[in-house]
């Protein structure tokens, strides 16, 4: 196991940063920095900057718990260097998938968020970590890693699907996934870790 270092750590506080410099801000220095759809104001700096801008203190809150609950696990197994290249793949990823999903829905609305980086280190933490329990909050079941993102990844996909939940990025969700697993399994194919 490689030691420990400061990368979830430096995410989340340049994040929690972000959000307070930018919740008072001009809505034109947010949308700069936000992720639009391809027919919109879309710059390419976007498929990264909308990962630090979150929409209110619930959405910052419940990415930087996940950020800091799987990514410090992950980094501590991958090390520094490749921790980084999971948090961005999944985040690049997820913006990629929500740039398909907004050019074929027609949409004009902008994704903000790290949720694509966070479901990205989810789902290797699954792949890495498949026995461990991880405790629900509703309601309280303890479940295997494995089957908690299992369950998660269906739920998401069926959100996106129905078009429930409206305002939230189910497919970004989805985007970010597909990038962890692309950076585990290169990970593993290399033969890093038995």
């Amino acid at each position: 196991m490689q030691p420990a270092s400061n990368s979830v750590p430096t995410l989340i506080t340049v994040t929690v940063i972000s959000y307070l410099l930018t919740a008072g801000a001009d809505e034109s220095a947010i949308s700069f920095l936000a992720l639009w759809p391809l027919q919109g104001n879309f710059m390419p700096w976007q498929l990264v900057t909308y990962a630090f801008l979150h929409a209110n203190l619930m959405h910052l809150a419940f990415n930087m718990y996940g950020l800091w609950l799987f990514g410090g696990a992950m980094e501590n197994l991958l090390g520094q260097r490749t921790f980084l290249k999971l948090y961005f793949a999944s985040v690049l990823s997820a913006a990629l998938m929500q740039l398909l999903v907004t050019s074929a829905s027609g949409s004009d609305t902008p994704t903000v968020g790290a949720s694509g980086g966070v479901f990205g280190l989810l789902l290797a933490y699954g792949m890495c970590f498949p026995r461990h329990k991880l405790m629900l909050l509703f309601p309280p079941i303890p479940m295997s890693a494995r089957v908690f993102v299992t369950l998660y990844a269906a739920i998401e996909l069926t959100l996106g699907v129905t078009g429930s939940q409206a305002g939230v990025a189910h497919f970004a969700h989805i985007g970010g996934m597909i990038g962890g697993y692309l950076v585990i399994r290169q990970w593993l194919r290399r033969g890093r870790w038995s």
